[in-house]
């Protein structure tokens, strides 16, 4: 059995919508609706790892966990990383769910989803996919692809590659890539010492670093992709979601 941590990493420098971590939503911040929704899933403590002390403050506030972390880190692996390190120095956890910071309405039941494919001892990594349904997302290149082989009724499977291409060819569905990750902490503690690799730097897709070394990432199906705020549109639809 696994003991696992949920870490969000949250930062105010977004491009589309600066301050998102404290964007309001019906009086509370969404770093706050995000770590509830964390704490919902109820598979382990949720800590968020953010770079600025006004979202710390913002969730200490509410009754949360959070944990200073170097604002210049390259990506949320690393940040997330970090926090485990200082939280956790002895590794009483073994395994991290790293859950984005800009997903208010999250269905807690996805968390539990994209942690349970760690329960197979040869699996490093896992994530989500869902199955697209709407044509124009297919070649999209803003919409990660992933190659996964699922049989009919088969709900995880070995991810073989990500890309913003329309792969595989032919007829058949094609799957959306979730960027919701759980790792086996030894896998983590390995990934961020990697050097960029040749297909993650062309397609630009962190994932492909584990694949490129031979690390395992294994996808579970969930029905629909979960809204993340990236503007202020998002914001309003996040915020009439949850007011319904």
């Amino acid at each position: 059995m696994l003991n696992p941590i949920i870490v969000i990493p949250a930062r105010m420098q977004a491009t589309r919508l600066p301050g998102k971590p404290l964007a309001d939503i019906h009086g509370e911040p969404m770093i706050v609706h995000v770590w509830r929704r964390a704490m919902q899933a109820g598979i382990g403590p949720v800590v968020v790892a953010c770079s600025e002390i006004e979202v710390y403050d913002a969730v200490h506030a509410h009754g949360g966990n959070a944990v200073m972390t170097d604002p210049d880190h390259p990506s949320g692996s690393d940040r997330v990383w970090e926090a485990v390190a200082k939280m956790d120095p002895d590794g009483d956890f073994d395994a991290i769910v790293n859950v984005q910071g800009d997903l208010p309405t999250l269905d807690p039941a996805v968390i539990r989803a994209v942690f349970a494919p760690l329960e197979v001892p040869e699996v490093d990594i896992a994530t989500l996919i869902a199955e697209i349904g709407i044509e124009e997302e297919r070649t999209n290149p803003n919409v990660v692809k992933a190659v996964v082989g699922l049989a009919p009724g088969q709900r995880v499977g070995r991810a073989l590659y990500f890309s913003r291409a329309t792969v595989p060819a032919n007829a058949g569905p094609h799957y959306h890539h979730i960027g919701l990750y759980a790792y086996k902490r030894a896998a983590l503690a390995r990934f961020v010492t990697l050097p960029v690799g040749v297909l993650e730097r062309r397609e630009k897709l962190e994932q492909l670093r584990a694949l490129e070394n031979g690390m395992r990432i294994d996808a579970a199906l969930v029905d629909t992709v979960p809204l993340g705020v990236d503007t202020p549109a998002d914001l309003e639809r996040a915020r009439a979601l949850l007011k319904a």
